[in-house]
């Protein structure tokens, strides 16, 4: 489960991050996600600046969360005590990890990142997932 900055990074460049919307559009991988971290990701792609890379996608805003709609699952309503004082606002990722049982956290996060584990979940950086995720 990607955080809101693989997922920017996902739908307007070509990387790692992309690789991973790829996969999951294939089918080969599921994405999760909450209506939070939607509402975050809507906000943070309505910033001016990112308007000249959608811009220059010929997209929007909102094609942009529509597209990635179709590859995600939504997780409704997730919650977990406070664990990032540093910034309560990352909580949400682990919430929907939890919730979604999953197996990953896919973040460049540095308060996540610090945590490495958060139950049974692994929190890695988009390359150290591709990396494992991927490999032959």
């Amino acid at each position: 489960m990607p955080d809101v900055n693989v997922l920017v990074s996902g739908l307007l460049w070509t990387g790692v991050p992309h690789q991973i919307l790829q996969a999951a559009e294939t089918g080969k991988l599921t994405l999760v996600i909450a209506p939070m971290i939607l509402e975050e990701l809507h906000e943070v792609l309505g910033r001016p600046k990112f308007s000249r890379r959608i811009v220059a996608l010929s997209s929007s805003v909102g094609e942009l969360i529509g597209s990635l709609l179709t590859v995600v699952e939504v997780i409704q309503n997730p919650q977990v005590k406070p664990v990032i004082q540093q910034d309560p606002d990352d909580d949400k990722i682990l919430a929907c990890g939890v919730a979604a049982r999953a197996q990953w956290i896919v973040s460049g996060d540095e308060h996540l990142l610090m945590l490495k584990r958060y139950r049974r979940i692994r929190i890695v950086t988009p390359r150290a997932f591709w990396d494992a995720w991927a490999r032959p």
